[in-house]
């Protein structure tokens, strides 16, 4: 046995020197990006000791908060690619909550490897490809998120493969750690799998998504999620998210879901618009806020561009079926209303 292993590992590395020496010669390509963002949040209720914030990277009352300061390296010579992209703040902290204090600034690290202009493999950790919003400020309309984003995955450890279907098909399959697990003992592992395609203009696109695995004896969960991007005219572009996270416990099925609709108005090169829309579905308290509400939270965000600048201005209201919100008293109520300034800068 001992001798097959070893041929086998003569054999590889032969293969993967001749390649080296090969790709040697291939010139290599090296981009930097990077960027920063902070904010000021104010809740109109100013409810004391809370802060009325059920979403992500946002929990601030009355104060001027650091977002995340960001570096991103990629390289890249022949078939071979690697990415590090690290994070720096309590964005960065909060999105890697369940790493150790050595991997929480690591946002993405991954190696990948094209085996032709159709295949590719990739391993590391990597931002989950569930949902349509992103962790980097710089990539979202809105600057608060949206309850399905943050109680949905927030990234993968693993192994993916990303396959050309043709045209502007495409589908990716993977296997990863336990969701937002960087480093894990457990043998368990969750199941990825992704289909996309888009028109010949690239007009409309469409993203099919899934999650799913086993959490324990006759525990597991499943998420599917929709996302479908369209662009009506240069000005008019309009985006949803739909997705439904199921547990399963002794044969026992919850679930949560939301639904959200992104309608975004660019008169200018330099000013937009987007409102947000979303109903949030947790009224059996599954996901990791255990709401046991619905919300319908409606958030309105201008984007106002100065070069790399990007200035938000925020207006967002959250009205639960349940009283989960406070007001000053200490009063539990239904509905609250909140305001952010961010500033964004990408380089």
């Amino acid at each position: 046995m001992l001798k097959k292993i070893l041929a086998v590992t003569i054999v590889c590395a032969s293969f993967i020197s001749a390649n080296a020496q090969t790709d040697s010669t291939k010139k290599a390509t090296t981009t930097f990006t990077g960027s920063v963002d902070g904010y000021y949040r104010y809740n109109f209720a100013d409810p004391s000791g809370k802060t009325n914030n059920l979403t992500s990277f946002t929990n601030s009352q009355s104060s001027f908060e650091l977002g995340m300061a960001s570096v991103k390296i990629d390289h890249s010579v022949g078939k071979v690619s690697a990415t590090a992209d690290l994070g720096f703040g309590k964005r960065a902290q909060e999105f890697s909550y369940n790493d150790a204090s050595t991997l929480v600034a690591v946002k993405q690290l991954t190696i990948s490897y094209a085996l032709s202009d159709k295949f590719k493999l990739t391993m590391g950790k990597w931002a989950t490809h569930v949902g349509y919003e992103l962790l980097d400020a710089y990539a979202n309309r809105n600057y608060s998120m949206s309850y399905g984003f943050s109680y949905g995955p927030f990234f993968h450890t693993g192994l993916k493969a990303d396959i050309s279907l043709g045209g502007k098909s495409a589908l990716m399959l993977g296997v990863a750690n336990p969701t937002d697990y960087s480093t894990t003992t457990s043998g368990n592992k969750v199941a990825l799998a992704q289909f996309s395609t888009a028109s010949k203009s690239d007009k409309f696109k469409l993203y099919l998504n899934y999650q799913g695995g086993v959490t324990g004896t006759k525990a597991g969960f499943n998420q599917i999620d929709l996302v479908l991007n369209g662009v009506l005219s240069s000005q008019f572009s309009i985006n949803y998210d739909g997705t439904i996270a199921t547990t399963k416990t002794n044969g026992v099925s919850k679930n949560w879901s939301s639904n959200a609709l992104y309608l975004n108005f660019d008169p200018t090169s330099c000013f937009g618009l987007t409102l947000r829309g979303e109903y949030f579905d947790d009224k059996k308290s599954v996901s990791a806020g255990a709401f046991g509400s619905s919300v319908f939270a409606t958030t309105l965000t201008a984007n106002i561009k100065i070069d790399n600048l990007t200035i938000m201005p925020e207006l967002r209201l959250d009205n639960g079926s349940n009283p989960i919100f406070f007001k000053g008293t200490g009063a539990a109520t239904t509905g609250t209303t909140g305001f952010i300034l961010a500033a964004v800068y990408k380089f």
